[in-house]
């Protein structure tokens, strides 16, 4: 089935609660947020695993994966989805990480891969614009 006009070339973006954190608030701001400002949004919902994260990002080809993170796991967790995502395939996906995430941690994600990490009170502009800069383009699929 071919996806409603309304859905070609949107940028397509999985917003993700990895882990036990039983918060959302933040990561259906920011849904709301992209989705207002033209993306498509999947939401996980809460306590997902890596693995589930990464085979939920290879079911509906998303060009991005955000992960959003209160609980601490955030050095075990999102290097994990990483390393899934590169495992099958999915190099080009955008990952970037929100939440309560210390800065040295931070510069450690973006090693392992995470490609920008977006601390409390980020402008949903700033998480758009470093999206729409750093996505793959939906429509070279």
């Amino acid at each position: 089935m071919s996806q409603p006009e309304s859905h070609i070339g949107r940028i397509r973006v999985l917003v993700a609660k990895p882990g036990l954190d039983g918060h959302d608030r933040g990561a259906k701001v920011v849904a709301r947020g992209l989705r207002d400002a033209g993306m498509e949004v999947i939401y996980s919902g809460l306590h997902k695993t890596p693995s589930q994260i990464v085979r939920t990002a290879l079911d509906e080809d998303v060009q991005v994966v955000g992960l959003s993170i209160l609980s601490g796991a955030h050095n075990r967790l999102l290097p994990e989805v990483v390393s899934g995502l590169r495992t099958e395939g999915l190099d080009d996906v955008l990952v970037i990480a929100g939440g309560i995430i210390p800065e040295a941690d931070s510069h450690r994600l973006k090693e392992a891969g995470v490609n920008a990490v977006f601390p409390p009170g980020t402008p949903i502009s700033d998480i758009v614009e470093f999206i729409r800069k750093n996505a793959t383009d939906p429509g070279s699929n």
